[in-house]
């Protein structure tokens, strides 16, 4: 290391400019061992919220942000230095409702490529927790992975294996203590688990210092799991059951109808047809009451916009996208099934399904005007829900609903890293963090669209320029081209639901 270098890292671990690093970087040896590289600059959206910041440098040290600010950067001889003059700095997101991450060759460069530079995996299993170790080791690029349990459900379920499908508390406690032993760092339970079940899930996830999260669990109503704790629901399943006028008809009714073995989805159908009845019966006194409780209890939603907008539109919307060339053949065709599923096919089915998702856009800005909090997420692998450009649309999705871009972003970005417990170490652009970032061509604050123009994306400290993501996307889609794929993933695209 030339001198200049080695006075720019004592420089830094005095605090440059007042800017003390105190313990946060990883120490002396390894940033010796990492390179320096400046963004010099940009106009930096932090993830906090804040309005965006002209002219500011970040400078890198290995893996971590080492300083931030405006004005003279040190002179760092031999550093990498990237004008980011005209363009955008935002943190690296997150798309907290991910699947697949262990179709190794398709989602994780497709989450890169496109800035997304973590995930939350919502079904754990053998061969995706195989595969997050392979990238914590360095064996394997790819998104930092927070993972979940496997799904737990009840014996009554819509699912196919991998399950865990539990009918007594005791299963249900000793679920929990082997998923922990796995590695999992949530419990994720499913729509179908009865209400013993539930609180027994939850009161050993506590004891095991996990949190759980998922889907609403029918017999229950969300309030009731927000008092047990689960820290968030995803796909706004039930929502506006619960800020309608008929909400205690409607839960009284799905409580006392069983579910059948035989024909499992009955029930899913009557519940999504009780939602779609429901969004012309919205209480405000009712909707207060809900969000306020939630608020308090600490429960956040995931409304997963992009793939209910894929299941509410007709199945031809989808079918000539250009990201279908990223997807494996079979995977497509799984995915072509999978939506007539859902899809609606009648005029009023159409018009219905569109009042409805109208309906869930308005009540997600509400749950925002009412403090809940909000992660993105996009449901990916289902039906024509793509890694990584997926997260993309999700942010738009957002701003439909009425948040402004920079919230918005703050979804994917520093809330995602406090859901998490991460904020120490992720989620914004500051001193100490994670060097997950991407530098972007145009605004995303004028227009939330440009978050998709990226210049440079920086994972752990790699920089990938545009040639080395157009180089990730090539090989993306001859991997797609090769006849053998994850038969994991097949199974998931088959079943096309929302997991």
């Amino acid at each position: 290391m030339g001198s200049s270098r080695r006075e720019f890292l004592r420089w830094l671990a005095a605090g440059g400019t007042g800017m003390a690093l105190g313990g946060l970087l990883p120490g002396t040896a390894a940033a010796e061992a990492g390179t320096i590289v400046v963004l010099a600059h940009v106009t930096l959206i932090d993830g906090t919220g804040s309005a965006p910041r002209r002219d500011v440098s970040v400078v890198l040290v290995g893996d971590r942000i080492a300083w931030v600010g405006s004005g003279r950067v040190p002179e760092t001889t031999g550093a990498r230095v990237i004008d980011g003059r005209g363009k955008y700095l935002i943190p690296g997101l997150w798309d907290m409702h991910s699947h697949g991450v262990d179709l190794e060759d398709i989602v994780p460069p497709l989450h890169l490529a496109h800035g997304v530079t973590g995930v939350r995996e919502m079904w754990g299993y053998a061969e995706n927790r195989a595969t997050k170790g392979k990238i914590e080791r360095g064996e394997l690029l790819g998104p930092r992975v927070v993972l979940a349990s496997g799904i737990v459900d009840g014996p009554v379920t819509l699912l196919a294996p991998p399950l865990l499908q539990v009918s007594t508390e005791a299963e249900a406690r000793a679920a929990v203590r082997a998923e922990k032993a796995a590695g999992a760092e949530l419990v994720k339970i499913y729509s179908y688990l009865g209400p013993d079940v539930v609180r027994a899930v939850a009161d050993e996830a506590r004891a095991q210092g996990l949190r759980f999260s998922g889907h609403w669990p029918y017999k229950l109503s969300h309030l009731e799991v927000s008092d047990l704790g689960q820290h968030s629901l995803e796909h706004f399943f039930g929502v506006s059951i619960h800020c309608s006028s008929r909400r205690d008809e409607i839960l009284a009714r799905l409580r006392t109808t069983p579910y059948d073995p035989e024909a499992p989805r009955d029930f899913f159908n009557l519940a999504r047809r009780l939602e779609f009845e429901s969004a012309t019966t919205y209480d405000r006194g009712v909707a207060r009451a809900y969000f306020e409780r939630l608020r308090c209890n600490g429960t956040w939603h995931s409304p997963t916009l992009t793939i209910n907008r894929v299941v509410t539109q007709p199945a031809e919307t989808h079918q000539r996208d250009p990201r279908l060339k990223y997807v494996p053949a079979d995977v497509r065709e799984s995915w072509a099934k999978g939506i007539e599923r859902f899809a609606p096919k009648t005029p009023e089915d159409i018009a219905l399904q569109e009042r409805y998702y109208q309906e869930t856009l308005r009540l997600v800005g509400v749950a925002h005007e009412a403090g809940v909090g909000l992660i993105g997420g996009t449901d990916c692998l289902n039906p024509y829900t793509f890694p990584g450009s997926g997260l993309h649309e999700e942010l738009a999705f957002l701003v439909e609903a009425g948040l402004s871009p920079v919230r918005a972003l703050k979804t994917v970005t520093g809330d995602a890293a406090k859901f998490l417990g991460r904020e120490g170490t992720s989620g914004t652009v500051a001193v100490g963090k994670e060097a997950d970032l991407v530098l972007l061509d145009a605004d995303p604050a004028a227009d939330i669209r440009n978050v998709a123009k990226i210049d440079t994306v920086i994972t752990r400290g790699r920089i990938l320029g545009k040639a080395e993501r157009r180089r990730m996307l090539d090989a993306v889609e001859a991997a797609a081209n090769r006849p053998a794929t994850n038969a994991r993933i097949r199974s998931l695209a088959r079943r096309g639901c929302c997991c």
